[in-house]
């Protein structure tokens, strides 16, 4: 009971605060999903009532445990509480403040992340939730293989887990995770991951025509008529998934409140917020996120010996990802009765939409017909919402084991 309650502290903690905070705790986080129903409706003002919502939602689902007598979030508790404390953070050098407020508390993740949430599209996700969702969890395999190989090699688990990470194929994730578990080597392995998602375009092409032959690749799908999905249902599933998965897994709460916050604000019209975050936050937060890696790429950093341990194993990850993906699309064709391209599978990887356009490219070159861009873009997502919960798993097992 109490590993179960470590594990999932959101749910955990209610059983150890006072019972009026736990049972006011759950009546906040009801409200707040009221208040995002109220401002979709246009009930209440949508420009507050939808953010104040899911951050409502999301900040009493979100509770840790910080010790043994302190229970707290992520949000706002681990914030300097002296005036020395804040002073020593505001050190006069050029980038300090940048990476303090930036990187040093994981708010540069957090705003790619929203970004990312509003550039996404959860419509196909919800049209096919069963195979999006399968071939997410098949796409993990990297992750999970190279975290074995990464403790036998001589990583502990912190590091281990960090390097992970990279093959969910999300920049955000990696980041978040080793500036938490690991943060003495999170350069590298940011540095590590960023370049190898990059370079997906020019390996999943090979992988995809080494394990799916061509007359499988140019396989149409014949598929029945599916209802679109209102804008209102895909903001249901935003405030309903959020809520869940940051009870869960609250050390993951930063990341899953600003994704999907991001795709709740595009859905839910409000156009000036969603011009802000994806043309302001986003494009500055990767600017500067881009700026102060290769700031922190001093020489002493990347001559540590382990940076060649992690080069081979972010190759590993996302080879195996990218693998395990299309193992993925290949039990969805036997399941559906040979009704699916498994050339999609390679889309669980969750580089948005990079490995979704990869999937239709090379479905497109063998069969100019064949469409399979909404099973691809549906796992492309739901990879990005697996992706964070592991990141969550991880962040919260890997303290336990260390014990």
């Amino acid at each position: 009971m109490e590993f179960l309650a470590t594990l999932f502290q959101g749910v955990g903690t209610l059983f150890y605060q006072e019972p009026k905070i736990a049972i006011f705790r759950i009546v906040l986080i009801f409200l707040g999903i009221v208040f995002v129903w109220l401002g979709q409706r246009g009930t209440l003002e949508p420009l507050i009532m939808i953010p104040m919502g899911f951050g409502m939602a999301a900040v009493n689902t979100g509770v840790l445990f910080f010790s043994a007598d302190k229970l707290g979030t992520l949000f706002t508790d681990t914030l300097a509480e002296d005036t020395e404390s804040l002073m020593y953070a505001l050190q006069v050098e050029v980038f300090q403040p940048i990476y303090t407020f930036a990187f040093g508390n994981n708010l540069i993740a957090c705003l790619v992340f929203m970004g990312v949430g509003v550039l996404a599209d959860v419509g196909n996700v919800l049209r096919f939730p069963f195979t999006s969702m399968l071939i997410a969890l098949f796409a993990e395999l990297g992750s999970f293989v190279t975290f074995p190989i990464a403790v036998a090699m001589g990583l502990n688990y912190a590091e281990a887990a960090a390097i992970s990470v990279v093959g969910g194929a999300d920049g955000p994730m990696v980041l978040f995770t080793a500036v938490i578990l690991a943060p003495e080597i999170f350069v590298p392995i940011t540095v590590i991951a960023y370049l190898y998602l990059s370079l997906t375009y020019g390996a999943y092409p090979f992988i995809i025509r080494a394990i799916v032959p061509k007359h499988l690749r140019g396989l149409v799908v014949k598929v029945s008529k599916k209802s679109d999905i209102t804008s209102g249902e895909k903001i249901a599933f935003d405030i309903i998934a959020c809520t869940f998965l940051c009870l869960l897994l609250p050390v993951a709460a930063p990341l899953l409140l600003s994704f999907f916050l991001g795709n709740a604000i595009k859905e839910s019209g409000v156009t000036k917020y969603a011009k802000l975050i994806e043309d302001v936050f986003l494009y500055t937060a990767t600017f500067f996120l881009g700026l102060m890696l290769g700031v922190l790429c001093e020489a002493s950093t990347l001559l540590d010996p382990r940076v060649l341990i992690f080069l081979i194993l972010g190759i590993i990850a996302l080879g195996v990802s990218g693998i395990g993906g299309l193992i993925g699309g290949y039990v969805v064709y036997l399941i559906s009765g040979k009704n699916f391209n498994p050339t999609a599978g390679i889309a669980g990887v969750s580089c948005v939409p990079t490995c979704a356009k990869i999937a239709q490219h090379e479905v497109y070159l063998v069969n100019k017909r064949a469409v399979i861009l909404q099973y691809a873009m549906g796992a492309n997502i739901c990879g990005v919402i697996v992706s964070a919960i592991l990141t969550g798993l991880f962040v919260s097992v890997v303290p336990i084991l260390m014990q």
